[in-house]
């Protein structure tokens, strides 16, 4: 009989635990769905409906670990309960019209393998407490209103594989530590106003592919380690206060870049890359 009532109140306790999994999410998701004019989205939810069957929502095993809702007219403050989405994957709330600053409460989230927040109106300091993300592949910060200094603390992602800071007001130097990204595939710091030499230390990216760091204030010289840069394939540098000016390059092995100064050449610009 004992063990009985045993298995009955472990059964009561686990039931009890996923259910308030469930609700903490439906909270979460409600929080944002009231501070970002949910009812002005272009496709809305029926807060009366299920859960799963809300648009851009993915629940496994009673848990939200998906929400994508790029395109989707949300509007105002991301709401600090997005923290308590604990067992999100993948987040997307990219092309939409959220403002004020990106809560420090993401950093709660650390299942999370994407976060992508871009082309939004997002200000103030990209937080240092994203660090905390081990878990991060991709980061895209890129076309919002960023100001400060990139985070050191984004230096210990180290399974990251996109970094896409683009067409912000960040400034400061690029962190000497990047080079311990050593998946990283992506790159782009540019249309900022960050200064200071491109640390050689990029050159150790040996997975890089694309580096674009155009529309800055950079000083010196381009390292000649960058041609050891053997997947690069996009590389974009003009417009900075370099010692020379070099040509966009795309589709090129890197080792001509090198050679690739401007005379009486206009360097096209591209837009970040998504």
């Amino acid at each position: 009989m004992k063990t009985l009532k045993l298995i009955m109140l472990c059964f009561l306790v686990s039931a009890y635990s996923f259910a308030n999994i469930s609700t903490n999410d439906k909270d979460a998701l409600i929080a944002l769905y009231n501070s970002t004019k949910g009812s002005d989205w272009n496709t809305t939810w029926d807060l009366n409906a299920s859960m799963d069957s809300w648009y851009g929502v993915t629940v496994e095993d009673h848990k939200v670990v998906a929400l994508n809702l790029p395109f989707n007219n949300l509007q105002g403050n991301l709401p600090k309960e997005i923290g308590n989405l604990v067992s999100l994957r993948q987040l997307n709330l990219g092309f939409n019209k959220l403002t004020g600053k990106i809560p420090t409460a993401l950093a709660n989230l650390k299942a999370l393998t994407s976060l992508e927040l871009f082309m939004n109106g997002f200000e103030g300091e990209i937080p240092s407490e994203l660090g905390s993300l081990t878990k991060l592949q991709s980061l895209k910060l890129y076309s919002n209103k960023l100001t400060g200094n990139i985070p050191v603390e984004l230096m210990g992602l180290t399974n990251l594989k996109e970094l896409l800071l683009g067409s912000n007001f960040l400034t400061g130097t690029i962190p000497n530590q990047i080079y311990a990204l050593n998946k990283l595939e992506k790159l782009s710091v540019m249309d900022n106003k960050m200064e200071g030499e491109i640390p050689v230390e990029i050159a150790q990216l040996t997975q890089l592919q694309e580096l674009l760091l155009s529309s800055n204030k950079f000083t010196g010289d381009l390292p000649m380690e960058f041609m050891n840069l053997k997947k690069l394939n996009t590389f974009m540098v003009s417009d900075n206060n370099l010692n020379k000016e070099y040509l966009s390059v795309s589709g090129k092995n890197p080792p001509s870049l090198m050679h690739l100064e401007l005379q009486n050449a206009t360097a096209t610009m591209d837009i970040e890359k998504d």
